[in-house]
């Protein structure tokens, strides 16, 4: 369960700026396309006022690769009208 006591304290102004900077992060990991879908994105997670403390668990290759797959496929299922693209990652 997360505090947010850390709230009670702003005036309005600060919450309206809270809240804007707190958009522009989800707009930003929202509009992200193709390939930047992936990755490790810990500026998002910088918006928050508390520190996660620890590293993320990476998966190893095999079962790493099987959840990649699994997210594309859920991205066909959920979006099956996108446009697709042929780009290669770095391009």
């Amino acid at each position: 369960m997360h505090d947010y006591r850390d709230l009670d304290h702003l005036t309005r102004e600060q919450l309206i700026a809270e809240v804007k900077q707190l958009r522009a992060g989800i707009r930003a990991h929202r509009d992200r396309s193709g390939h930047d879908l992936c990755w490790y994105h810990p500026h998002l997670w910088a918006l928050l006022p508390e520190q996660a403390g620890r590293q993320p668990e990476v998966p190893d290759w095999p079962q790493f690769m099987r959840g990649c797959v699994r997210y594309r496929a859920s991205l066909d299922a959920q979006l099956p009208d996108a446009p697709r693209t042929r780009r290669e990652f770095g391009e």
